[in-house]
């Protein structure tokens, strides 16, 4: 049900399909690099509300579950001209009100976090956003006796396993949804999977993640594949500080453009020991 603000003249509504060419602009206007497709595409995996003025979509907010424990939230806008009138925090607390008693991440600017504190969430790292056009890179040669090979149709199951344990959430919905979209290559030992990387399109060229892995070295031979296969493309990759592995993305030319504070409101999930998502599928999905 739509909720009307008399004092603002603003009304907190569902987001529909019908709203994401406006969410679209709205990105745009706060210089985020989303394309209408990357919009729908988080559209279809999630659910979201808007803050319209008349009949003109100002604030955005969304949200998407990971099973009965675990959600995510992100997409908050809000229009430059129509900030500091408590709007993000109306649409936060009709997203948390969605989410219910999950525990619930989310990836946060310096700006936000005060917000964000307020509502009970805590700081439990930082993800570093890199990107850049790769000229020529470094590639890293996976461990003796492992190989990179295409992820094909069988791997299906054994992606979902890596990617639920390097998180400690159920992955299969987003999973699936990217495997309609996204190329990827695993890490292939006599038959055992011991990782895997995706690369997508998005914004103003593509974007590697998620890469999960059980070892740094692991993680930068699927990356350094990927860069070498989209030489002279633009290429965007946020990395979670805790697989060290920004330092080595900037001597490659992937420069680091941005870091957020990683939060929780609840508890942080546990990976799997020995796994670890070392870049996320986007600042959104986490």
């Amino acid at each position: 049900m739509a909720v009307q603000n008399l004092d603002t003249d603003i009304t907190y509504r569902p987001m529909l399909g019908s709203d994401l060419p406006a969410a679209h602009r709205l990105s745009q206007a706060v210089r985020w690099p989303h394309r209408l497709e990357d919009w729908q595409l988080v559209h279809r995996l999630g659910s979201g509300f808007v803050a319209e003025r008349d009949g003109e979509v100002i604030g955005t907010a969304m949200c998407w579950s990971h099973g009965s424990d675990h959600a995510t939230l992100g997409m908050i806008i809000v229009s430059p001209e129509a900030q500091g009138k408590g709007i993000g925090r109306a649409l936060m607390e009709s997203i948390l009100d969605l989410i219910g008693e999950r525990n619930t991440l989310l990836l946060a600017t310096p700006e936000g976090q005060p917000l964000y504190e307020r509502l009970g969430f805590k700081p439990i790292g930082t993800v570093h956003q890199h990107q850049g056009t790769v000229v020529q890179p470094e590639i890293v040669a996976p461990p003796p006796g492992e190989r990179i090979r295409p992820a094909g149709v069988n791997d299906r199951a054994k992606l979902i396993e890596l990617a639920t344990g390097g998180t400690g959430m159920p992955r299969a919905a987003a999973l699936d949804e990217l495997l309609q979209v996204a190329d990827g290559v695993v890490l292939d030992n006599q038959g055992e999977l011991t990782g895997f990387a995706l690369m997508r399109r998005f914004g103003h060229g593509y974007v590697i993640g998620p890469v999960v892995a059980s070892s740094p070295e692991r993680a930068k031979a699927m990356i350094s594949y990927w860069m070498g296969a989209r030489v002279d493309s633009f290429i965007r990759i946020d990395v979670h500080d805790s697989g060290h592995l920004s330092p080595w993305l900037q001597e490659l030319g992937l420069l680091q453009v941005d870091s957020v504070v990683a939060m929780v409101k609840g508890e942080a999930p546990v990976p799997v020991p020995g796994l670890q998502q070392f870049a996320i599928i986007n600042q959104a999905l986490g």
